[in-house]
This record gives C-alpha cells, sequence and structure tokens, in this order.
C-alpha cells in the first residue's frame, strides 16, 4: 500500500511512529470527453478572462478573497512554513469517547494506521487498550496541507484512522427547506410502515451490496470494444517546421525580385 503519511501518534507517554495508508479507493468510471467530429480527447487550458492570455502554472499566485472581487495574496514561502511548523507536530490523541456519541454525518474519509520502525508493541498495546475499553480516541493531525479531526479506532486487527469534520464544517439541520415539522399521520399508516421495515430488517453484509450502474457501463464499454465500435483521433498534420517556412519566404523574395526586374530593364532603354 501506498504511504500518504508519515509521523507518529502519541497517547500519554506512549509515542507510536506510524504510517497511514489510505482505506478506500474510488473506483468510478472515468470517461474523457472527445471532439466530436474528430474525436480528439478535448483539452483544457488556463484563461485570465482580464487580459484573454493562456497563463501559465508560474505565472498563478494563491490568494483569500475577503470580500467581492478584493484578496489578500499568499506566497508559497508563507504557505510552506506555516505547513512545515504544523506537520512537524506528533499526533496526540487529545480525548476517549464512545463511537456511537459520533453521528456519521461528521466521518469524511478512512486510514489504515500501520506502526512504523520500533512502534510494533506500543501500536498493539494502544489497539488492546482501545479494543477493551470499548473507546475510541480524538486527535488531530495535518494531511495535505491542513489540519483535520480524527478518531483512532479499532478495526478487524488493525488500528484506523478516520478524519472528521469539525463542527462548522457541518451545515445546520435548520437550513434544510421544506421539512416538515409536525404532520398529522394516522396510526395505521405508522403501523404499515414499521410492518415494511421490520419486513426487510436484516444484518448487514456489505459483500451483497454491488454497484450495479459501474457493472453495467463496464459491460457496455467491452461489447462495443469487441464489436470494434472503437474511434481515434484523426493523424494531425505535422506543422511547417522552421526551414520550410525560411524556404517560403526566401522564394517569395526571389519571386518578388524577378517580378521589379523587366521595369528597371525598361527605364535603362529608355
Amino acid at each position: 500500500m501506498h504511504t500518504v503519511w508519515k509521523g507518529s501518534i502519541s497517547f500519554g507517554l506512549v509515542n507510536i511512529p506510524i504510517k497511514l495508508h489510505a482505506a478506500t479507493e474510488n473506483k468510478d468510471i472515468k470517461l474523457r470527453q472527445l471532439h466530436k467530429e474528430c474525436h480528439t480527447p478535448i483539452q483544457y487550458q488556463k484563461i485570465c478572462p482580464g487580459c484573454q492570455q493562456e497563463v501559465k502554472n508560474e505565472d498563478i499566485v494563491k490568494a483569500y478573497e475577503y470580500e467581492k472581487n478584493k484578496f489578500v495574496i499568499l506566497d508559497e514561502e508563507d504557505l510552506e512554513k506555516l505547513k512545515k511548523e504544523n506537520e512537524a507536530k506528533a499526533v496526540e490523541i487529545i480525548d476517549f469517547v464512545q463511537l456511537e456519541e459520533i453521528d456519521p454525518i461528521y466521518f469524511e474519509r478512512s486510514y489504515f494506521i500501520a506502526p512504523g520502525d520500533g512502534g510494533v508493541k506500543a501500536y498493539a498495546l494502544l489497539r488492546e487498550a482501545l479494543l477493551k475499553s470499548g473507546k475510541i480516541g480524538v486527535a488531530k493531525i495535518i494531511i495535505r496541507s491542513k489540519e483535520q479531526l480524527a478518531v483512532v479506532r479499532v478495526y478487524k486487527n488493525t488500528l484506523l484512522m478516520e478524519t472528521i469534520h469539525f463542527p462548522d464544517e457541518v451545515r445546520k439541520v435548520e437550513d434544510v427547506p421544506n421539512t416538515p415539522s409536525d404532520q398529522e399521520l394516522s396510526k395505521k399508516e405508522v403501523d404499515t410502515a414499521l410492518l415494511l421495515i421490520d419486513q426487510l430488517t436484516t444484518s448487514f453484509d456489505p459483500t451483497k451490496y454491488k454497484d450495479d450502474y459501474r457493472t453495467a457501463l463496464m459491460e457496455l464499454i467491452e461489447e462495443k470494444r469487441t464489436g470494434k465500435q472503437t474511434v481515434h483521433p484523426k493523424e494531425q498534420e505535422a506543422p511547417a517546421s522552421n526551414v520550410t517556412d525560411l524556404m517560403s519566404a526566401l522564394q517569395a523574395s526571389i519571386d518578388k525580385t524577378k517580378k521589379k526586374k523587366p521595369a528597371t530593364k525598361a527605364k535603362k532603354n529608355a
């Protein structure tokens, strides 16, 4: 597995060198966009709407828009310094809580935690302590220049870190439009709904759920591929080289000179 973060995690005086590995992967099928006429993949350019010119990466700076069209420019040196100052800190478990106390809306992304060099025993100690206490640890970590709140828990025989949203990142439920408040429901309607839930209740088995759309899309792609329903970009004509351009310019100059010569001779004869 690819290591996405390397550092240490501590609780109390116990310090554990660790490595983080992404626990999930995106299986979405990526589709390219082609030009309908020649089937060439579309390219996207960074254009400055003010100058109407293409902008290179080295000509782009980062800024924060504090008001409409008013910005504070942030130098890469300042951001890099800030990043290094925070990333140098070890991940410290701040609190221990019950997993059930955290609503799933807070959870963001999962990472497997592997012990680093010399950290196997301390890793096993934390795993056993969490397992027997039934608690999870709450910690902070810097990943990709962003400070994240996270929880550390046991998953099978491994420690798992899950980044979670800060409270101000979760939108207020009061802002959800058209949510019914006190809706009158008959006893028969409620009992029927409960009966349906009871009939569909089972033990959660993640292996029984499949991405039907992704499977169907891959079958369609394979069917078209094996049926030779494929396309490729048209071959582009090679642009004229500088040599060709130079020869054209020279030839044009010669032709232009030839046209002027008869007029010169006529003047001499006169």
